[in-house]
């Protein structure tokens, strides 16, 4: 399958000036002249991400953006879920703290949109632990939110693949954190923002650090503690676009559900007065039905067919659906059912004809996370061996609510096909009716069946908080120690060599404690229960709850547990070989051994599949050992020392790693439909390499820096080890077409993980220029073309495709309920296996100017800094074709008061792209998305823009002059003889009025930010495709109107 991407941005700049602004840092310019070549000869060679050989160039051949805090605060980003919701790297399909429903509470990074998997994250240029609670059968990321702003010196984004310098998962790119490692002095701040400004309810954010340094020549010692909190959460009914999971007016669906209390079935509901009626404890006859009244749900009095305006074809409505409150708007030609309606328009009723859980979701959960942070770094021998020691601690916590927890699947087990819902035994106290329409078979030991009422639906929106929730926390520790030197003693010839021998320990611990969710055990037994005072009744109106005794038997609370940790140690050595005449050929040779493991404990319910609301699954034990090994070669064929017309600088790199993988799973128990998995063990191997071009043709006195830069990898991603786990994870209910029943109806889907999946693999080729006109100072434009070739892609089958295989090992099936046919299905298994592959291609832009302008002579010059990146349409799905920002600042001129004022506007832009439109017009096919049964639903997201405004003042106080008072000493202080005779210390008033305690001292290098993001208080575009509050939470946020306050002091 090929998915080709082409997009170019022309950018210009119409009337006045002040109209087109960005700022982007993601890339340094090119140098113009001979001087700055001079002053790049000069600079300390560092690393940069994506190359093992240090480097003084401003533009290597890799294409590699480069963030500083100053860059992010001037982008409007103040946490780690902004990182991947503004910058344009970004591509969406991820997770963040914007999802409650499904979000664990990390924040992953997915350069291109490839899966977060496909992108390798370091720490300091190291490899650190994956998130603990991932679920079997799905890749797993590094939670970069666990690196809080205060302790990160830069980050790197590199656009590329590296596994020939990194090893596995580097396909789409690498996303680089430095800390922080050298720091002078002391820093505390704090920030407070709130979301009260705006259509959004309270919803604060708190931050506060504190950052200390200090040092010498030879020492270096950080501290550094940071505390963040996300109190009172925002609330779905909070906002417009998220009120309501009735979204046939916005263009989607209605995703309300029918598992609520008072209804039997599809089309059954308690009469209206007692739907609505008195809450507490059970009343038979006011808040439910009379027990063992009636023979069925169509002969009872207490319930009636209410119908839709779409069900005509089933009978006439009996209960007008708009007599209560629900979504504004009518059924119109983007709707599931196109059914013009006439006299009245089409609200979709309240929750008498389906449950809005959208009315108690939070749309951004409360958070909290506290972080610990030391490095320690000392020149035992000078610069020829150096000690150094980091440690990083912290603790992140995360509650994503849910809905009150639906009865879905029935804990009898007993599925008939297009019946949902629970069985209630005829025999249940609060049962209202008496003759059965289905029996259990073989229920009782003596083989005779159990009579039941199927299809009540029931929901514990009294019985419990009107939510579930997941509360995740993490601890998560990193550990390094080690030492590096130069070799320059060993004598001329190693004067450039540098070496490195080091460990890291890396480990995230993970609980999840799942609140509120039934247990089904618990619920069997109460339901067969007799006794009106300990039985479960599950045919309660909308208002009412169960007794305390039925309760405590239903409702548990459910722990779950992980463990991912990760001790590597590595040995790399740099430096020249020899001359050229162009230059010295470098290299970088290392070694590195990497020995994950990863444990994932379930709750003894969740082990057996005897849960509802909770996410069953099986527990996993996998570790993995890595031996790698990895050289690098830089040659320069020309340089500006020595060169030829139209080779003005030419550098090749030439890298390639190897890797040997050997992993083990635990054994996995047998449990309902999952048989005895044993024990397995699996090796390979892999050798990659990459080679990178860097040419210069012209000398830039002519027309400027032009910088040719291409690379051709070869990329792999071995599987995750929560891929490579026999043991199984739930997923929702599904909706599929069985075509030997001839029928679509909903079923339960499991996934699991597969011992035998072979890593991925990926040839990659990118070209591209940069280019600093001669007679444009500050601006620099580049434009980079990609190509992904990924093959043997580890996928999960995909529920649709499953049941067409009919697989008896992976589609379990139901009795037949008509003799001769097949029966219903009741579970697929959902396998991982390696697929066929994929082509991503696509166009890098990107303007990145320094220029200057000025309304008129007497104001001040405003500097422009912009970049364009528009990234391409990858595997998640439909993904915006274009992102960038634009920002303006305004910097106070020097020497007067205003020269610590930075004030200015950030717009992020994100344009428009397909919505899920394979799924909405009913034809799995993407290259022709507008046709299919049902075209006229196809539609595009619209594009969102939004402002934010950033204003700061530091205090750069002069420092105090010690003026000296005529007639005492220097030292500011003499005796001095009083009138009376007697002698008195008298000081300078100078220094009476700065000392170091003063209000100007505490003043001086405080910096007060005031902030407001999404100006405007914007919605973010309505997706059809999104489940959850109707928009993208990994593109987007909903939180709206957010003002924020800072304070920091620098002593």
């Amino acid at each position: 399958m090929k998915r080709p991407f082409i997009c170019c941005a022309e950018w210009g700049v119409v009337g006045t000036p002040l109209l087109l602004a960005s700022i982007a840092f993601g890339q340094e310019t090119v140098s113009t002249s001979r001087e700055a070549d001079q002053r790049v000869a000069i600079v300390a060679e560092v690393i940069v991400t994506g190359s093992n050989i240090p480097t003084a160039e401003e533009v290597g051949p890799n294409p590699v953006d480069t963030y500083r805090p100053a860059d992010i605060e001037k982008l409007g980003i103040r946490n780690a879920t902004d990182l991947t919701t503004f910058l344009p790297q970004e591509a969406g399909g991820t997770v963040n703290l914007n999802i409650g429903n499904g979000g664990d509470g990390t924040v992953q990074f997915n350069v291109r949109g490839l899966l977060a998997k496909e992108t390798l994250v370091l720490v300091d240029g190291k490899r650190v632990a994956f998130g603990s609670l991932n679920g079997v059968g799905f890749g797993s990321g590094v939670d970069i939110n666990l690196l809080p702003f205060p302790m990160i010196d830069h980050i790197d984004i590199l656009k590329d693949g590296a596994s020939a310098v990194y090893g596995s998962d580097a396909v789409a790119g690498v996303v680089n954190f430095f800390l922080i490692h050298k720091f002078r002095g002391l820093e505390i701040g704090g920030s407070y923002g709130n979301t009260n400004l705006g259509a959004s309810n309270d919803m604060g954010e708190w931050e506060a650090w504190i950052k200390a340094g200090t040092g010498d020549d030879k020492t270096n010692i950080v501290v550094i503690a940071d505390f963040w909190q996300r109190t009172g959460g925002l609330f779905s009914r909070d906002r417009d676009l998220s009120s309501n999971a009735f979204q046939i007016p916005w263009g989607g669906v209605d995703a309300r559900n029918g598992d609520a209390p008072g209804r039997i079935g599809r089309t059954r509901r308690l009469l209206p007065r007692m739907f609505f009626g008195p809450g507490g404890l059970p009343l038979p006859g006011v808040n439910t039905p009379l027990p063992h009244s009636a023979p069925n749900a169509a002969t009872s009095p207490f319930y009636k067919f209410p119908g839709f305006p779409f069900q005509v074809l089933a009978g006439l409505p009996v209960v007008n659906p708009n007599a209560y409150p629900g979504a504004p708007g009518v059924i119109g030609p983007n709707a599931a059912f196109f059914f013009p309606q006439f006299g009245t328009k089409y609200r979709g009723g309240g929750d008498y004809f389906r449950f809005n859980f959208a009315a108690v979701t939070p749309a951004l959960p409360t958070a909290d996370r506290q972080a610990f942070y030391g490095s320690f770094t000392r020149d035992l021998c000078d610069k020829y061996l150096t000690v150094f020691a980091d440690f990083k601690y912290v603790r992140s916590f995360f509650d994503a609510a849910l809905a009150a927890v639906p009865f879905v699947p029935d804990p009898f087990g007993f599925s008939p096909s297009g019946r949902q819902g629970i069985s209630v035994p005829i025999v249940n106290a609060w049962n209202p009716f008496t003759v059965a329409d289905a029996t259990i078979p073989n229920f009782f030991p003596d083989g005779s069946g159990l009579p039941v009422t199927t299809g009540v639906r029931f929901r514990a929106l009294k019985d419990t908080d009107p939510t579930r929730h997941e509360k995740f926390t993490y601890w998560d520790s990193l550990f390094d120690v080690g030492l590096r030197g130069e070799m320059g003693e060993f004598g001329e010839y190693f004067k450039t060599w540098n070496w490195e021998l080091g460990f890291r320990y890396s480990r995230n611990e993970g609980q999840d404690l799942s609140v509120n969710g039934a247990s089904q055990p618990g619920l069997r037994e109460a339901l067969l229960d007799t006794d009106p005072a300990t039985a479960f009744d599950p045919f309660l109106n909308f208002n009412a709850h169960n007794t305390k005794a039925a309760r405590s038997r239903v409702y548990v609370t459910l722990h779950n547990s992980g463990e991912y940790e990760l001790p590597l140690g590595y040995a790399t050595i740099n430096g020249d070989l020899f001359s050229l005449p162009a230059g010295p050929v470098s290299f970088a040779l290392g070694g590195e051994y990497d020995a994950p493991r990863w444990t994932r404990d379930r709750d003894a319910l969740n082990t057996t599949f005897q849960t509802i609301g909770s996410v069953d699954g099986g527990s996993a034990r996998v570790n993995r050992d890595v031996w790698s090994i990895y050289q690098e070669v830089r040659v320069p064929f020309t340089s500006p020392t020595w060169n030829f017309p139209g080779l003005y600088s030419l550098e090749v790199d030439f890298a390639e790693r190897e890797e040997w993988y050997s992993q083990n799973t635990s054994a996995v128990l047998p449990s309902g439909a999952f048989p005895f998995q044993p024990a397995a063990h699996s090796q390979y191997n892999a050798q990659k390499p990459k080679v990178s071009v860097r040419w210069q043709p012209l000398d830039p006195k002519w027309i400027g820096g032009l910088i040719l830069r291409g690379s051709y990898t070869e990329a792999f991603h071995a599987p995750a080890l929560s891929e490579i786990s026999p043991a199984s994870t739930q997923g929702i209910a599904e909706t599929a077409f069985d075509p030997l029943t001839n029928q679509s109806y909903e079923f339960g889907v499991f996934m699991i993980g597969n011992p035998n999946l072979q890593p991925e693999v990926a040839y990659e080729w990118s070209y591209g220029a940069v280019y600093s006109p001669k007679w444009i100072k500050g601006l620099t434009l580049s434009a980079d073309w990609w190509h992904i070739d990924m093959r043997s892609i580890a996928s999960l089958l995909g529920t649709q495709f499953t049941v067409d295989l009919n697989n008896p090992d992976l589609v379990i099936r139901g009795p037949p309920e008509i003799p001769g046919r097949p029966g219903p299905i009741i579970l697929v298994i959902n396998p991982n296996e390696n697929l066929t592959g994929a082509i991503f291609e696509g166009l890098d832009c990107t303007w990145l100017s320094r220029a200057e302008f000025q309304i008129s002579p007497d104001t001040k010059r405003f500097g422009i800094a912009g970049e364009f990146i528009p990234p391409g349409f990858t595997l998640t799905g439909s993904l915006p074709w274009n992102r960038a920002n634009f920002s303006l600042f305004y910097d106070g001129p020097a020497d007067t008061w205003l020269q610590g004022l930075d004030t200015g506007a950030v717009i992020h832009y994100t344009g428009q792209y397909e919505d899920d439109n394979v799924s909405l017009t009913g034809l799995p096919k993407p290259q022709t998305p507008r046709s299919g049964p049902l075209p006229w639903r196809a539609r595009k997201v619209r594009e969102w823009l939004t402002l934010d405004l950033i204003a700061s003042y530091t205090f750069n106080l002069p420092p105090p002059a010690l003026a000296e008072v005529p007639g005492l000493a220097k030292d500011g202080g003499k005796n001095f003889k009083m009138k009376d005779g007697k002698e008195k210390q008298v000081s300078p008033v100078s220094t009476a009025e700065y000392n170091s305690c003063g209000w100007r001292a505490w003043l001086n290098n405080t910096t007060i930010t005031l902030g407001m993001q999404n100006v405007f208080d914007a919605d973010p575009p309505f997706v059809a495709d999104s489940f959850e509050n109707g928009y993208d939470e990994s593109l987007a946020t909903i939180k709206g109107r957010f003002w924020y306050v800072q304070l920091k002091k620098r002593f």
